[in-house]
């Protein structure tokens, strides 16, 4: 597969393209793309001096930095690019899309493997950073600003920092080309939900009526959720009952509770 194939398949992708003309003129992730090329055209000759320079020329104009030695699948759509970092022995697959302040950097000083492997058809999200030899899955994707450290099973979903799998989707998906990297769960409200759930068990213990003005928006019981909270009561009327539960030190407070504001 050659650049020009590589520029239909950006301008199919990209929905700000008006053309493959003006994906070879205007885009500088293209440009990196021809940039790499010849850079690694050089490195397999080990002519490593004129390599290096033409990769850091690349870098100068399009700021995008990447190693003569990375190899690179087709059909890699770098939208944006600035800030794009991509280490020596790193490996991209096929049909990937990587935007803007990516990392794909090594660990350790040894002469070995020491970068990621990048599968088919993988997003990777603005900012995430990716450090280290470990192998990212076909059809993944990596959320934005994620720090990903290890191994990342195909069809899966990694968020936060350190990067956790918040979804493996069991159905092939190709993230790179629907570009659906803004459909990632949190996991952080996903641990706080399930703290919700800890909580609501202690309160169903003590007898305590739950208060459902202190739910959060992403536990409320509705079709589909991967976590189902179950409130017990309904606030039908608007009534304030904080300042009975406050007052609740013990279980016999409790039927006393719509009496307690006297």
């Amino acid at each position: 597969m050659g650049l020009l194939s590589d520029a239909k398949q950006i301008a199919r992708r990209d929905p700000a393209a008006r053309g493959v003309i003006s994906v070879m003129l205007l885009y500088p992730g293209f440009h990196a793309l021809i940039y790499h090329r010849v850079s690694h055209f050089f490195y397999r000759h080990k002519l490593f001096g004129i390599a290096r320079w033409n990769s850091q020329w690349g870098r100068f104009w399009t700021g995008i930095e990447i190693h003569p030695g990375a190899k690179i699948g087709s059909g890699l759509f770098i939208d944006h690019g600035m800030g794009i970092v991509v280490g020596e022995t790193a490996v991209i697959g096929d049909n990937c899309t990587i935007y803007h302040g990516v990392t794909l950097g090594g660990t350790g000083h040894g002469k070995g493997k020491r970068h990621p492997t990048i599968g088919d058809n993988v997003l990777i999200g603005a900012g995430a950073k990716l450090l280290g030899p470990f192998r990212v899955g076909d059809n993944a994707m990596i959320g934005a600003n994620a720090v990903v450290l290890s191994d990342v099973p195909n069809r899966a979903t990694v968020v936060g920092i350190p990067g956790k799998i918040v979804r493996i989707d069991g159905k092939p998906m190709s993230h790179a080309e629907n570009l659906d990297h803004a459909s990632t769960a949190d996991p952080v409200e996903q641990e706080m939900c399930r703290l919700l759930h800890r909580v609501l068990a202690l309160e169903k213990k003590l007898d305590v009526e739950p208060d459902s003005r202190n739910r959060l928006n992403m536990c409320e019981t509705k079709p589909g959720s991967d976590c189902m909270i179950d409130y017990g009561v309904e606030d039908t009327n608007g009534t304030d009952n904080t300042d009975s539960k406050d007052s609740s030190d013990s279980k016999e407070n409790t039927d006393s509770k719509d009496s307690s504001d006297n």
